[in-house]
């Protein structure tokens, strides 16, 4: 269902937009803490490892116990009502573009809207789309869930009128370069892997083992999620590190801090400091969140599009669900 097809004809566009925005909601509640320690991982300049005394973060459990410890239970959701704007807005503005432009590839070219190839150039588009759309609450969640105790935003609308005053509003947009070189190849494979999962399984299990249907969705999502993010990971890693540029104060007990003119300085400075290995640090939470996330985005958004197919035609989506 994820996609424009010509058979079903059953989920409008703003349906796929109220779809993907509570796909969205849901999915950023649960995966809130695989992503605050993914960013404290990728901010850290000291390597990740219990064998650097200097290095607040070692590896996972470590990082959860010593967040817990220091900043409560709270802190595995800091900078959650930006990230939901955040997810809500993506969810909405990704899936109503994707939906949009499979469908236009239908009508308007001799391509097959399902073909995984389309999946993948429509993905990478929508996922442009909805990130330019959403990148300043993307650069608000980065700080807030970057800063340390005491804090130095108090609420959303302090670290907006903040970021205005002292550093502009070009500021809500740092990060946006490798962000959009990013998210077109992550998002593509995202969606282009997930149809070809999706086809590979429809031929795997035979007809009368499908009812399965939701646990296919997740696994297919989770699968293609890990496979996504591990090829275009360091790129998330570059934007993170520019977004928190201006705001080194608020990560002085965090370990070291680097300014950055530029995604190539950025990139210069993390291979001659850190080494290769600088450029997928947090890569393990990052791998457990993509997985998470991805595979419930789908899941949420089939689901969801199936609730409202099923209020369109109840009996349409019973022989369906049978």
């Amino acid at each position: 269902m994820v996609g424009y097809d010509p058979e079903a004809k059953c989920v409008s566009t703003v349906e796929a937009a109220a779809a993907g925005s509570a796909s969205g909601l849901v999915t950023r509640v649960l995966v809130s803490p695989l992503d605050v320690i993914k960013i404290r991982f990728q901010l850290q300049i000291e390597q990740l490892s219990s064998r650097n005394p200097g290095a607040k973060y070692h590896g996972i459990l470590q990082a959860v116990q010593r967040i817990f410890r220091e900043e409560g239970l709270v802190a595995f959701w800091k900078g959650h009502v930006p990230a939901q704007f955040l997810s809500v807005g993506y969810g909405a503005v990704q899936f109503m573009a994707f939906e949009s432009l499979t469908k236009l590839v239908h009508n308007v070219t001799s391509y097959d809207a399902r073909d995984s190839f389309v999946h993948f150039v429509c993905g990478g588009l929508a996922a442009c789309t909805a990130t330019v759309a959403v990148q300043p609450v993307d650069t608000l969640r980065t700080r807030f869930a970057a800063q340390g105790e005491p804090k130095v935003y108090r609420n959303l609308r302090h670290a907006v009128m903040t970021m205005y005053q002292t550093e502009g509003p070009r500021t809500f947009y740092r990060g946006l370069s490798p962000t959009i070189i990013a998210i077109f190849p992550y998002a593509g494979l995202q969606f282009s892997f997930y149809n070809i999962l999706q086809q590979f399984s429809e031929w795997v299990i035979p007809a009368e083992g499908k009812k399965g249907g939701n646990i296919k969705n997740l696994a297919c999502g989770s699968c293609a999620g890990i496979i996504s993010k591990t090829l275009t990971y360091p790129f998330d890693l570059f934007k993170k590190r520019l977004q928190v540029g201006g705001f080194e104060h608020a990560r002085a007990a965090f370990g070291q801090v680097r300014m950055y003119r530029g995604l190539l300085d950025c990139i210069r400075q993390i291979m001659r400091e850190e080494g290769p290995g600088g450029f997928f640090k947090g890569l393990s939470p990052s791998l457990l969140k993509a997985a998470v996330s991805t595979g419930l985005i789908f899941f949420w958004y089939e689901l969801f599009c199936s609730l409202l197919c099923a209020l369109k035609n109840p009996d349409s989506a019973a022989r369906k669900e049978g």
